[in-house]
Parts: C-alpha cells; sequence; structure tokens
C-alpha cells in the first residue's frame, strides 16, 4: 500500500504503518490537549497507540490462522480506521476462511477478557463505554475498545470479519461469486449507511464508509475474476498481437514503440522467441530521464517474469500475477516460447466479455470463429 513504510518484521510479516496514521495522533494529542492540557493530551496519544497494538494482535490472529493452512501474510497494515493483513493467497474452503475470519476478533475478546480479570471483574458496561472521555481509567476503556471491536468486525458484511464468516457460511450451499456478491452488496450498503451518519455525527465515518465501500467492491470483483478464470484457460485470453523488443535495442527505440503502439509492457525476447524480460512504460521513462535515448532498453528490464504454459488455467496466471505483484504474466507454448501475454487490461477485458457473452458460451469457441474467419476473408 503507497504511502506507507516498514516498522519491523515479524514471524515473516512486514508491520506497515501508513502515514496517515501520524495524523490521527496529531488529532487526538490536540482534542485531548483542549480537555486536558499536556498530560491528557499525552495520555490520548498512549491509548490510542495500546488500542493499535490491540489491531495489531487482532490481524495476527487471522495471520496465524492463515499460517495453519499454509497461507502466508506478507504484511499487515496500520490505517487510521484499522489494520489490513494482506493474505498471500484466499483460503481454498469455506470452512478455513471461517477459522481465519473468526481468528482476529477472538483476540480481541481474549485481550478484553484478561483486563477485566486484571481489574478484578470491577470495570462495568457503563465505564467501558466511556471511551471518548480521557478521564475514565486507562484500562477500563481499553477494554471498552476492545469489546467494540470484536462488535464492529462480526457486522456481517464486507470487509469486516463478519463478512467473510458470512461468506463462509453461504458458500457452503451457493457458488464462491455469489456469497461474495451478497456479503458484497450488503458491505455497500452498510457504506452508504456510514456515510449518511457520518455527516449527521463524525466525519470519521466517512472515511470508514468510502473504505468500506472500495473494499467490498474490490472483493466482489476478485470473487468474479476467480469464477471466470477457472473455466478458461490461459491461451483462451492472452494478447497475441504485440510489440516485442531485443535486448540490443535502445531505450529511444522502446519510446518510438511506446508511442507507436497502445502497449505499456514490452517482452524482451532473443532470436529464436524465447522471453528474456519485460520493459514497462514507467521502466522506460525512469531510464530515458536518467541515463537518455542511447542507454540499452535491457537496463530497464524486469528480469524473472512470471510464465505459465498456454494450456494451463487462466486461475494460475491470476494467483501469479497478485502473488509477485507482477505487471505481466507470460505465456508460453509447448517450445517454451513466448505466445502471449496476460495483463490486468486482459483480465478486466474477460470479465467485460463474459459478462456480455450468451450463457454456455466459450472464449475458446469465440476465438476460434473469429479465426476460422479471418482464414476465410484471406
Amino acid at each position: 500500500m503507497g504511502w506507507s513504510f516498514n516498522i519491523g518484521k515479524i514471524g515473516g510479516t512486514v508491520l506497515r504503518v501508513h502515514v496517515t496514521f501520524f495524523l490521527l495522533l496529531v488529532w487526538i494529542w490536540f482534542m485531548h490537549y483542549q480537555i486536558g492540557g499536556t498530560a491528557a493530551a499525552w495520555e490520548g496519544v498512549a491509548f490510542i497507540v495500546a488500542v493499535f497494538a490491540c489491531v495489531v494482535l487482532h490481524e495476527f490472529g487471522h495471520a496465524l490462522a492463515a499460517r495453519h493452512y499454509g497461507i502466508k501474510t506478507p504484511d499487515i497494515t496500520l490505517l487510521p480506521i484499522g489494520g489490513l493483513a494482506r493474505l498471500e493467497r484466499m483460503p481454498e474452503e469455506p470452512r478455513q476462511e471461517l477459522v481465519i475470519a473468526i481468528a482476529g476478533p477472538m483476540v480481541n475478546v481474549v485481550i478484553a477478557a484478561l483486563i477485566v480479570f486484571a481489574l478484578g471483574g470491577t470495570a462495568g458496561i457503563e465505564q467501558m463505554l466511556q471511551v471518548e472521555d480521557p478521564r475514565a481509567d486507562f484500562l477500563v476503556r481499553l477494554a471498552g475498545v476492545n469489546i467494540f471491536l470484536v462488535l464492529f468486525n462480526l457486522i456481517p458484511a464486507f470487509p469486516m470479519d463478519g463478512g467473510r464468516v458470512l461468506r463462509a457460511l453461504l458458500a457452503t450451499r451457493l457458488s464462491w461469486a455469489k456469497a461474495t456478491q451478497i456479503a458484497a452488496n450488503i458491505g455497500q450498503g452498510l457504506a452508504f449507511l456510514f456515510g449518511f451518519l457520518g455527516l449527521l455525527y463524525n466525519p470519521l465515518l466517512i472515511f470508514i464508509a468510502i473504505f468500506v465501500y472500495l473494499a467490498a467492491s474490490a472483493e466482489a470483483q476478485n470473487a468474479q475474476i476467480k469464477s471466470v478464470a477457472n473455466s478458461v484457460l490461459a491461451g483462451d485470453v492472452m494478447v497475441t498481437k504485440f510489440a516485442t523488443l531485443s535486448r540490443s535495442a535502445s531505450i529511444g527505440e522502446a519510446i518510438d514503440l511506446l508511442l507507436a503502439t497502445t502497449q505499456n509492457e514490452f517482452p524482451v525476447v532473443d532470436a529464436q522467441g524465447h522471453l528474456e524480460g519485460l520493459i514497462t512504460r514507467n521502466d522506460m521513462i525512469r531510464v530515458l530521464r536518467d541515463a537518455g535515448p542511447d542507454a540499452p532498453a535491457a537496463s530497464a528490464m524486469r528480469a524473472g517474469l512470471p510464465t505459465i504454459h498456454k494450456q494451463q488455467s487462466l486461475t494460475e496466471g491470476v494467483r501469479l500475477m497478485q502473488e509477485t505483484q507482477a505487471p505481466a504474466v507470460a505465456v508460453l507454448d509447448s517450445h517454451e516460447r513466448l505466445a502471449g501475454l496476460i495483463t490486468h487490461e486482459t483480465i478486466g477485458e474477460m470479465i467485460m466479455v463474459r459478462a456480455a457473452m450468451p450463457e454456455g458460451f466459450r472464449f475458446a469457441a469465440l476465438r476460434k470463429r473469429n479465426r476460422r474467419n479471418m482464414q476465410d476473408r484471406a
């Protein structure tokens, strides 16, 4: 996620903090300073830091549950509205997602129980509700926040954990895509409710509404891609008409191709058509600015581009693109030569074409018919 930086690494998971988190700390300091002076201001900052420590533990609850099923968590990012754990891949079974989703809120249940136990069971519900009152007991407020996190996260709508629990339960009877769409629709409806309440009461709810709406939309789109990709081969949707570069080409020649085509990614191939790397538009511009048009194009080349065979499922290509954060996946033929490319734009177009196709129509059938028509015209 942009505008975030690393603050450490725990168990193979990078912990990141978004810069807007510090704006939250400044706002909290100022608000508490107006209420009780410098001491109250610093106590307010300490409380927010303690709350986000609980959020980190919540996210690591998800990460540990995911690791049990062999799913890594590359990073966790702290935002002003909470934490975001990025899983290497989504769980394959509804039961796995149910366990991973519920693990986070269970961590907050344990934290709240430990605080109440440490206080000797004297913390009452009314005291816990005084979360925004800096004069209330620090630990009592922290227990109240953890209870709120449990209740908020278990709302049955994406992107909250409750939405994932709902999808896992629905997926036992419905398709994954249909279950996701239902949970996403509920999440988007909830986002409008948050936005309306934010206009009336707390502006922070507006930012939460935006995040919830975008996250729910992204989750629905990912599920749609996964559903379509399972029934499509990489060779059916790959881009086959594209310009390539040789290793001996210059950046100036690469720029000429960039201006003459609509491509943003250019494969670098040898004389036999074997892939050597990929040059993106941004890489070209960077090298052009730093080294000039006579610099070799290979100096801007990205090596190690993920590859799949054209007879493999598109699901594998989507997985490789997500896991490696690569701009494209190279599709190879039976002789290991470059046959095509799959990009983010390709996948987006695939979704639009599939939505417009009659029920049961296949990409392969469409391509075969187009090739036959082209041969007849020739």
